[in-house]
């Protein structure tokens, strides 16, 4: 098969683990591989992802191979590769917008951006650089509340007519006005914001749809989250968190059959703990009623590794975004787009879109 070539947006901590999994899963059989839900999809494996383009802000990343800048400060996730070949790719420099909040200027540079000081990008400079990189894709992993950002690079992903895969709750996919551009140039698009592979929202998804299929009535719950990497340093200003909050409560709330009020559910980002790292703890509790209005709860603690944890899913949905394009299909992918975000155009519960995307995997479905 030939490769997938993708164009990145923000060389954070997750495309350091996306990065690092293409080489390693290189030296793999499928029997050795561990932690991916497909290993041939749709004939890709998940070494055919290339990268040919690659933007970024801060200047200990612009100027590098992207093999180099996935290693570099702030990036604090688990290194399980070491041996990244050189790509040949440099990292351009890209815009700032609101990518970058104010309050990190506070911290200590191991924690947070080095702004670059070289000059920004145009939309036109971006735009002829994934033309000529040959690129496929486009993938967003800007810092969540980047709204004006995200839509620049939306926008360039529509000018250099590639798909779109957006990483982050910024509502791009299941905002219909956008969904219909993609529609009209026939480019496929897959968001909004990635579920993990293991992580806090899928876990209260499954839990949460537990309690509906067995007659438990949940009546309270909340999932708390801490980490130390610059994700969550971002999420320190409260007003960069209004989407984020939306998609992970949304995503909780489709699967609980009767929706819970405000008041009773509370989900997001609780703060930032340096010695963590890339490490996220979820604190969930859910409060319901039994057979006999008997009360129970449930206290769970989940510790991951934040940045891997979506990298295996991201693997995935780069794959279907390939199919699409192979297959002259544009506009929203609804299946693999509710399987792998947590904010997609339409939920359905994880069973079903685990089998709708199976389907679309297998050319059983158009979408």
């Amino acid at each position: 098969m030939e490769k997938i070539k993708v164009a990145i947006v923000g060389i954070g901590n997750c495309v350091s683990s996306l990065i690092q999994g293409i080489s390693y899963y290189r030296n793999k059989t499928e029997k050795e591989a561990i932690g991916l839900m497909h290993w041939n999809l749709g004939g890709y494996k998940p070494y055919d992802i290339e990268v040919v383009a690659a933007f970024d802000i801060d200047k200990r990343k612009v100027g590098y191979d992207v093999a180099e800048a996935i290693f570099s400060l702030p990036n604090n996730t688990k290194i399980f590769c070491k041996d990244v070949p050189k790509t040949g790719v440099t990292v351009q420099m890209g815009r700032v917008l609101d990518g970058f909040s104010s309050h990190m200027r506070e911290y200590d540079d191991k924690y947070t951006f080095v702004l670059s000081d070289q000059k920004e990008s145009s939309k036109k400079d971006i735009v002829n650089t994934i033309k000529e990189s040959g690129a496929d894709i486009l993938l967003n992993y800007l810092p969540v509340g980047s709204e004006n950002a995200v839509k620049f690079y939306a926008e360039c992903a529509l000018e250099a007519e590639v798909g779109f895969q957006n990483n982050m709750p910024v509502f791009i996919a299941s905002n219909p006005e956008w969904a219909e551009k993609f529609k009209e140039k026939n480019l496929p698009i897959i968001g909004d914001d990635i579920k993990a592979q293991l992580g806090a929202t899928i876990t209260h998804r499954v839990l949460a749809d537990l309690f509906n299929k067995r007659g438990v009535k949940l009546e309270r719950t909340y999932q708390l989250n801490t980490g130390g990497n610059t994700d969550f340093l971002n999420m320190l200003n409260s007003e960069r968190l209004k989407s984020k909050r939306v998609s992970k409560t949304e995503a909780v709330q489709s699967v609980v059959g009767q929706r819970l009020d405000p008041e009773n559910i509370h989900i997001g980002p609780s703060d930032f703990v340096p010695w963590q790292k890339d490490n996220k703890v979820c604190f969930l509790r859910m409060e319901g009623k039994l057979f006999g209005d008997v009360p129970m709860n449930i206290e769970l603690r989940l510790s991951v590794e934040d940045s891997p944890n979506s990298a295996g899913v991201a693997i995935d949905s780069v794959r279907c975004l390939k199919l699409a394009l192979d297959r002259g299909k544009g506009g929203i992918l609804y299946s693999p787009a509710s399987f792998f975000m947590k904010h997609p155009p339409k939920q359905f519960t994880d069973e079903e879109a685990y089998r709708m995307t199976e389907d679309f995997i297998a050319g059983k479905r158009e979408d």
